[in-house]
């Protein structure tokens, strides 16, 4: 009884997480279309949401990727390893939402994979962890993917620029941001694909855990319908403050350079969706924001912005990894029942209700001193 407790304790954890991404990531979707006036806020999000959840069906690649590759399955079995998964979840949840209470745009793949690893660290040693697979398929295109977004990207606006440069800027400016609609597009199908995949990755760890799977087994229809729900439901409700962050606070951008950032982002994450890497579409959409602005004069980046988000990337996988390793310590106490997840669900609960409370008060406060001036 209460392994199957735990179980509905770590999927309903895990489509919250997934919600929070949605949340969270909705800037990296949506920032530079409504930055750029290509869109009105409510459609860009609506439009976003409606494309993620379809961009979950395109592939499973990733979530093979998160549920095999990361941790070994054979050592994910029996109630302990269920309050693995759950600490796991609990360390990416508490991160993305410390992040966007600040309004940083971090990782939300890198937390879930950072508090899943912690949480296995903790409970099995460095023999539970998929070495190869942790940086074949993470940490390295962790690096690379940033970097070829920003090189895509800075290309694409050097071209742009040229090509348009003796064109009246009036009707310029219109095609690029009907040019917006059509790379945010592909954007939010890529986001989609690339993230929701990793929810289902992990309740389909889980389920293996639970022996309900076979190991090495695919994700069901039925999560793959409630992980690309949750994330749309999460990405419509939007995240205003990282989309604040990533729109405008990087660089004052125009509709070509929109076009270009979120062109290149969309390009890396399905190409790298296709080889099953979980990438964080944070740091390609902020790698091509960046690259888009350097073509045009490195002093249009607003360095000490993008310094505080490659703080905010370097601190996640091993910030979440000690989330996720306290949480299940935690578990620990209470044994391998379902105790310690009532418990720590429970607390999350109360203090996730506290934190929007206190941001909306602040956000009121803020309202009111800009309507004020």
């Amino acid at each position: 009884m209460d392994l199957h407790l735990i179980l509905v304790i770590v999927v309903v954890s895990a489509l919250a997480f997934d919600f929070t991404n949605g949340f969270h990531d909705t800037a990296n979707v949506v920032a530079t279309s409504i930055s750029t006036g290509a869109a009105s806020p409510k459609a860009a999000i609506a439009f976003a949401a409606i494309l993620n959840f379809i961009g979950a069906f395109i592939s499973i690649e990733v979530a093979a990727t998160i549920a095999s590759d990361v941790v070994d399955q054979s050592a994910i079995q029996g109630a302990g390893s269920l309050n693995v998964v759950f600490a796991g979840l609990v360390g990416a949840i508490a991160w993305n939402l410390i992040t966007w209470y600040f309004g940083l745009p971090s990782s939300s793949s890198h937390a879930l994979i950072g508090g899943i690893v912690g949480a296995a660290l903790a409970d099995s040693g460095s023999q539970a962890i998929e070495t190869a697979g942790l940086v074949g398929k993470v940490l390295v295109p962790a690096i690379v993917a940033p970097i070829l977004a920003f090189v895509v990207a800075a290309l694409a606006i050097g071209l742009i620029y040229r090509i348009t440069a003796r064109l009246r800027p009036g009707p310029v400016t219109r095609g690029y941001r009907l040019g917006q609609i059509a790379s945010g597009g592909l954007l939010a199908l890529a986001h989609g694909t690339n993230d929701a995949q990793k929810t289902m990755g992990v309740i389909t760890l889980a389920l293996i855990a639970d022996g309900a799977l076979p190991e090495g087994a695919s994700p069901p229809t039925w999560v793959i319908v409630a992980s690309a729900t949750a994330i749309a439901l999460g990405t419509y409700s939007g995240g205003w403050r990282i989309i604040k962050t990533t729109g405008m606070r990087i660089i004052k951008m125009d509709a070509a350079q929109g076009f270009s950032a979120q062109g290149a982002g969309a390009a890396v994450i399905m190409a790298s969706s296709h080889f099953g890497f979980p990438l964080s579409t944070t740091h390609v959409i902020n790698g091509g924001v960046m690259g888009s602005g350097v073509a045009k004069r490195v002093s249009a980046v607003r360095w000490g912005v993008a310094g505080n988000i490659v703080t905010a990337w370097i601190l996640t996988l091993p910030a979440a990894a000690a989330i996720g390793a306290l949480c299940f310590g935690i578990t620990e106490i209470f044994g391998d029942g379902a105790a310690g997840p009532v418990i720590i669900s429970a607390i999350a609960v109360v203090l996730i209700v506290i934190a929007f409370v206190r941001r909306s008060r602040q956000t009121e406060v803020v309202d009111v001193q800009t309507e004020v001036a």
